[in-house]
């Protein structure tokens, strides 16, 4: 049996969107929705997936997606449209057309801000949130990082070449990582077209980043984050992270009544969604289901 299925919608205004579409459609657990980070698509959540599809207690559909001009889906011909409230649009799109009411959403980076509008937007879809390292608050030093290499980094020779240029960026946040972690990273930055690597998105995607002011104070999102108030949160914030600070994960925990917050050791942004952390996500949705879970600490992932 192959590992998911491929979904594809077309946006309000045509565009082709793409998901993959894991677990049996017609299973009663709770649907799980991944959205990924800025640059990244579904294929960051491939191990967390396969855990809750094939749970042998409780399998459960899970959908992860491709915002436009990341991964399989289609690129847009005006960059300008690479915008949360776009993006946004297309995912209540692909809920409509997968048959999806309800789900636990997982968050990571831009797709915990996609999370936090859905909230104002249509609030009855979301039933538990995971944000993985993203907050109301976000640093702008992470965001200078970041500006820094998307749509700018070299184009590898092989898949070897690929993941030394992963690790030269970021082990000095990740000093655990494997050599098969950083390959798989790798495989969902580049993609393979006519016998080369070329990025997995869009390299219009950085004049999002450039129409940045850093100088200037980031707008705050609390009242997007207000939104969550009525549903399970589960917080995580890679220890290392320069997007999502200590000082905002606290404030987070102090202003949600039902928010779990977890540092992930060893890990910067964002922290990977596997082994004893993917684990803990499908704790976390049965919990959310009123399944009885075991308890865990708060402080640390294991």
């Amino acid at each position: 049996m192959a590992d998911y299925a491929d979904l594809v919608v077309s946006a309000a205004d045509g565009l082709k969107l793409y998901a993959r579409d894991y677990g049996p459609v017609t299973a009663r657990a709770l649907p799980v929705v991944c959205l990924p980070g800025l640059a990244r698509h579904s294929a960051d959540f491939h191990d967390l997936a396969l855990l809750l599809a094939r749970d042998p207690e409780r399998p459960r559909r899970v959908l992860a997606l491709d915002y436009r001009g990341r991964g399989r889906s289609e690129r847009d011909r005006d960059w300008r449209r690479y915008a949360v409230p776009v993006e946004m649009n297309d995912v209540q799109q692909v809920l409509t057309v997968a048959g999806v009411h309800e789900a636990v959403f997982v968050g990571t980076s831009r797709g915990g801000l996609v999370t936090m509008a859905l909230s104002a937007a249509r609030p009855a879809a979301i039933r538990g949130v995971v944000l993985n390292d993203v907050g109301p608050v976000i640093d702008g030093t992470g965001l200078v990082r970041i500006r820094g290499y998307v749509g700018k980094l070299p184009r590898p020779r092989d898949w070897r070449e690929a993941a030394e240029i992963q690790r030269e960026l970021a082990d000095a946040d990740f000093p655990r990582l494997t050599a098969a972690d950083w390959e798989a990273i790798a495989r969902a930055t580049w993609t393979e077209e006519d016998g080369r690597l070329v990025p997995a998105y869009d390299p219009a995607l950085m004049k999002t980043l450039e129409a940045i002011d850093i100088e200037t104070r980031l707008p705050e999102l609390w009242p997007l984050f207000d939104g969550l108030k009525g549903v399970p949160v589960l917080a995580l914030r890679g220890a290392n992270s320069d997007i999502l600070s200590a000082k905002t994960l606290k404030a987070m925990a102090e202003r949600h009544p039902a928010l779990e917050a977890v540092t992930v050791p060893d890990q910067g942004h964002a922290p990977l969604l596997k082994g004893d952390l993917a684990e803990r996500i499908r704790d976390f949705v049965l919990r959310v289901e009123g399944i009885e879970a075991p308890a865990v600490e708060t402080s640390q992932a294991a």
